[in-house]
């Protein structure tokens, strides 16, 4: 199992709009392209939240060539949609992870 994980800081001015933008149409459509099986969408907690809110949400692929297949095929439009919406407002950054089991 493959799990993208993308953490985003969200200036206070648009926290509850953007959470309800990733909630209704930003996460959906990321589960829509079929590439992940779920996700989980969580707030860091005890964090300096003095310039804002830190936020991540993990999608799981089932494999490397389903996450290769949402970044060809699917995360550059996603990726402008969400600057063209919310601009220099969030900072985010993406890593990949495996699930280490036992």
């Amino acid at each position: 199992m493959i799990i993208y994980n993308v953490t985003t800081h969200v200036a206070h001015s648009i926290s509850d709009l953007w959470v309800a933008w990733m909630k209704e149409k930003h996460i959906p459509e990321i589960m829509k392209t079929g590439c992940f099986n779920k996700y989980q969408f969580v707030k860091l907690l005890e964090v300096d939240e003095s310039e804002g809110l830190t936020y991540t949400v993990q999608f799981y692929a089932a494999d490397r060539t389903a996450y290769e297949h949402y970044l060809n095929a699917f995360a550059p439009a996603l990726r402008e949609d969400a600057f063209k919406s919310w601009g220099d407002k969030i900072i985010g950054f993406r890593s990949l992870m495996a699930l280490v089991d036992g």
